[in-house]
């Protein structure tokens, strides 16, 4: 008779146990649902911004405005006049200078 009731008090002690587990598993799926639907619309957010910056950068858009605010821009020249290309520049350090 003792068997049988602890037998019984250990399968409702196990049972509520794994209800418990259950709900909390429940609990952290809702939760990651929740920031999982934040991440998408920060990101789609985050492509709208990225949509505008490529509209407003167009290089028809800057030239509409430069003609429209009458600025007289005049491309930089280079800063470093040399070798075009990274080859060119280890040939040039390697050959001795008279």
């Amino acid at each position: 008779m003792l068997k049988l009731l602890l037998c019984l008090l250990f399968a409702v002690v196990l049972a509520v146990v794994i209800l418990q587990l259950r709900q909390q598993r429940l609990e952290l799926n809702h939760q990651a649902n929740i920031l999982h639907n934040k991440i998408e619309a920060q990101q789609a957010k985050l492509w709208s911004q990225q949509l505008q910056i490529a509209v407003y950068t167009a290089p028809n858009a800057i030239s509409k405005t430069v003609g429209d605010k009458n600025l007289k821009l005049v491309p930089q020249s280079p800063r470093h006049v040399g070798p075009s290309n990274w080859m060119d520049s280890d040939q040039a350090a390697e050959e001795p200078s008279d």
